[in-house]
């Protein structure tokens, strides 16, 4: 068995906190040496440093799927850790994106070499567009203010891996999404209600998932996989066990094998208790 879990709305409570059970999962999986891998559209840097430096954990899927990483044992950190499997988003096509952004009212977070950048006049605004204190606080923490124009950006990271728009006006959200059918080899996903995110259109939490599984010698037929939104579903219905949490979209819910409690009642925990009793 590997487990694949991403992180905000399913993993993490909805204050970003990783719960006592949750370590208590951590701890049991790393007992019996089965891998934890955080899937996350998080930059490398965004996961919390309490599950990036778990025994369990040696690997981890950011940026959606764009990048595969390995983590120094020595050195757990984002900074220090190998990038095995890169899937980068090409410049052009992050250009195409910011012509289409850059006539709305929206964020235009870029994703990069493990972390994320934000123009600074859009940090400061950020509570306009994120409204709930703890993920507004969590998106502050793993995203670095820049004072330089998004092309200025792009010019100068060496990996990009996605791009992500939070928007509050849907006539923007609708305009946005509409525009970029336009744009070439992307693909668009979303992880919050209120945002847009894009990477290259062969970038997906599956495709790393099934990539490291048939690197340690595994089929996705081993794997658990737990999700709540829309780009968690390509490794939910990949995974041998696709696990939806409560709060998880219809759709979400739709394509997973089983359901489990909610992120706030240690749900992906509970399962991972439950199946390693049974085995």
């Amino acid at each position: 068995m590997i487990v694949f879990s991403d992180m905000d709305g399913t993993f993490l409570t909805s204050t970003k906190a990783v719960s006592v059970r949750s370590l208590e999962a951590l701890d049991a999986l790393a007992a019996r040496g089965i891998e934890f891998v955080p899937c996350t559209g998080r930059a490398l840097v965004g996961i919390p440093p309490e599950v990036l430096g778990h025994p369990a954990v040696h690997y981890a899927i950011s940026s959606n799927g764009a990048v595969v990483s390995r983590l120094d044992p020595e050195n757990k950190t984002a900074d220090a850790a190998t990038a095995l499997r890169l899937v980068p988003l090409a410049p052009e096509s992050a250009l195409a994106v910011w012509d289409i952004a850059r006539d709305h009212d929206v964020t235009f977070d870029i994703f990069a070499d493990g972390h994320s950048y934000l123009r600074r006049d859009l940090y400061d605004r950020m509570a306009e567009f994120v409204p709930d204190p703890s993920t507004l606080a969590s998106m502050r923490w793993n995203r670095t203010p820049v004072d330089e124009e998004p092309e200025q950006t792009i010019a100068r990271v060496d990996t990009l891996e996605r791009l992500a728009m939070y928007w509050y006006d849907p006539s923007d959200r609708d305009a946005i999404v509409e525009a970029l059918r336009h744009v070439d080899n992307i693909t668009v996903t979303r992880s919050y209600p209120m945002n847009i995110e894009v990477m290259d259109k062969d970038a997906s939490k599956a495709a790393s998932m099934a990539w490291l599984c048939d690197q340690l010698g595994m089929s996705a037929a081993d794997a658990v996989a737990f999700g709540d939104n829309f780009n968690d579903m390509s490794m939910i219905e990949l995974a041998g066990l696709g696990v939806a949490v409560a709060n998880a979209e219809t759709e979400v819910r739709e394509a997973a094998d089983m359901c489990c409690a909610s992120n706030d009642e240690d749900g992906v925990a509970s399962v991972i208790l439950e199946r390693l009793s049974t085995c």
